[in-house]
């Protein structure tokens, strides 16, 4: 069986028409091919916990994270008790069961690889 092949495919941030808005954050998403990418600009004051857990009804971000962190610092802490902080230049992979907050007065921005479609409680378009 021959799979078909693959084109390239561009797409900008700027164009995207899917994603949330909070009281301090706002998460872009974007699919490309079979996946999914998200921009998050999160301002002092954003807390996953007060604004998005409402919204996707979990006690805890039940979404892994694959990130990139452009400005701005925050700080995760997960279900064990684990804590920790990202900020410029970062890479990290966050697993599911978390709590993350703004630190400082910057806003926080990063590019998401894995999660941003979960963590927002979007599903999919058909």
């Amino acid at each position: 069986m021959q799979k078909a092949m693959q084109t390239h495919e561009v797409k900008n941030m700027s164009t995207s028409t899917e994603g949330r808005k909070t009281a301090h954050g706002k998460i872009d998403l974007i699919d490309i091919q079979d996946r999914t990418v998200a921009r998050f600009v999160l301002q002092k004051g954003w807390r996953w916990s007060t604004e998005m857990k409402p919204l996707v009804k979990t006690e805890w971000c039940e979404a892994p994270h694959l990130q990139y962190q452009i400005s701005g610092r925050y700080h995760v802490k997960l279900r064990d008790g684990t804590e920790y902080e990202l900020g410029p230049g970062d890479v990290s992979f966050t697993p599911p069961g978390h709590d993350a907050w703004v630190v400082g007065d910057e806003p926080a921005v990063g590019i998401e690889f894995v999660g941003g479609r979960i963590a927002t409680g979007m599903p999919k378009k058909p």
